[in-house]
Parts: C-alpha cells; sequence; structure tokens
C-alpha cells in the first residue's frame, strides 16, 4: 500500500512527539525527584518509545522520527526530495510539541532534557563519538530495511541501539542522534549553545553509512524488478 505525504507527516509528528517525550521527560522528571534512576532510565525510555513507534508506524513512513534519518534515507532512494520537507516540518513539529508536553506537564529541569556533551573531554572527542552514535544507529535502521523488518524484531533493534549508544556513549557527547530531539528543548529551554554539535555532527554519521549502504539498496531493487 503506497501512503500519502499526508498520512506520513502525521505518524511522523505522533512518532517524533512521542520520543522526545519519553526520552527528555524521563531526564525532566528523574531530576525532580533527586535522580535516583540516572542514566540506564534515560537509555531505557527512548527504547520503549521507540518500539511503540516502530511497530505502530514503521510500515506507513518507515518510523524516522529524526531529521538525520530522513537524509540517509533519501541518499539511499527511499524517499524523494519533496518528501523531506514532509518528514523534516513532521519530526520538528513534533519534537517542539513533545517538548511543551514535557514543559507543561512533568517540569522544566534539566533544561527541559536537553542534550549537552561532557566538556571534560576534548571536541576532537565528543564530535567522532556523537558522529560514531549516529552511525550506529542509521547502520542498524538500514540493515533492518534491507531484511525486510529483521524478522520482527525491527522495534526492539532500532530502540536497542539508540539505548546502548545512550548508555555507553552519552557521558562523553550527548549522545542526541536526533537534531530535533536535540532542538525542542534547546529552543524552548533557551540553553542553545550545544545545537551546533547536534545539527553537524549526526548528519556526517548518517550520511556516512547512508552512502555505505546505497549500493545494496540499489542492488536490492534491481533484483525486484
Amino acid at each position: 500500500m503506497v501512503y500519502s505525504n499526508l498520512q506520513i507527516f502525521v505518524v511522523e509528528l505522533i512518532g517524533t512527539f512521542i520520543l522526545v517525550v519519553f526520552a527528555t521527560g524521563s531526564i525532566v522528571y528523574d531530576v525532580q525527584i533527586g535522580g535516583p534512576y540516572g542514566i540506564w532510565f534515560a537509555a531505557v525510555t527512548p527504547f520503549i518509545a521507540l518500539i511503540i513507534g516502530v511497530y505502530s508506524f514503521g510500515k506507513i513512513s518507515l518510523a524516522h522520527f529524526n531529521p538525520a534519518v530522513t537524509i540517509g534515507y533519501y541518499i539511499t532512494g527511499h524517499i524523494s526530495k519533496i518528501q523531506i520537507i514532509w518528514y523534516f516540518a513532521a519530526e520538528l513539529i513534533g519534537a517542539i510539541l513533545g517538548s511543551l508536553f514535557v514543559m507543561t506537564f512533568i517540569g522544566k529541569d534539566a533544561n527541559l532534557g536537553a542534550n549537552a556533551p561532557n566538556y571534560d573531554y576534548s571536541i576532537f572527542l565528543i564530535f567522532p563519538v556523537e558522529v560514531l552514535a549516529s552511525a550506529l544507529l542509521m547502520a542498524v535502521i538500514f540493515t533492518v530495511v534491507y531484511t525486510k523488518g529483521l524478522k520482527g524484531f525491527s522495534g526492539i533493534a532500532i530502540g536497542g541501539i539508540v539505548g546502548l549508544d545512550i548508555l555507553f556513549l552519552a557521558f562523553i557527547s550527548g549522545a542526541s542522534m536526533n537534531p530535533a530531539r536535540a532542538l525542542a528543548p534547546a529552543l524552548l529551554s533557551g540553553v542553545m549553545d550545544n545545537l551546533w554539535l547536534y545539527w553537524s555532527a549526526p548528519y556526517v554519521g548518517t550520511t556516512i553509512v547512508a552512502f555505505l549502504f546505497r549500493k545494496k539498496f540499489e542492488n536490492q531493487r534491481k533484483q525486484e524488478l
């Protein structure tokens, strides 16, 4: 079944909204109650959000919920130029609505859950780590798509790599992997110093992987003709 751009827009908005509420809301909530859960809570909640989003909306929009992932899908020929606009609009609006929800119903602590790198490390380590986190995410997503859903484990695989990236890499780069998820809380909290990192490194990571996978998808499409 072919879905319209409007249908894609709606599910991408909802999926990104859910992701941002879970990913940032968990951080805000944890800080509010004194931080008993820490990094594992910040890793598990987007894992759950992506399981919900991928299994609910994957067949309609491929469940991007992330502008850097959208660019990757464009490079591999899965979406058109005009669809980039629909995806970007949905992802950014969904993220901002998610942060507004967090601000209204959970709280304003921790800069609304905005990503932040650890400047105890050099930027020459922080930037590559954020590129790596984003590249790993894109590689898992493309593996899922190439294998036609990874035998039903697509949501677990995609949510899992996000959770693992956060668990093992967030202490260095913040492990956003997602420009929309980074933008919304930073914009609404007014703390935008680190946005340059999250609006550059994720695109580098997903673009590298997309070019590595592009030939695979081209060959796969030829075989299906």
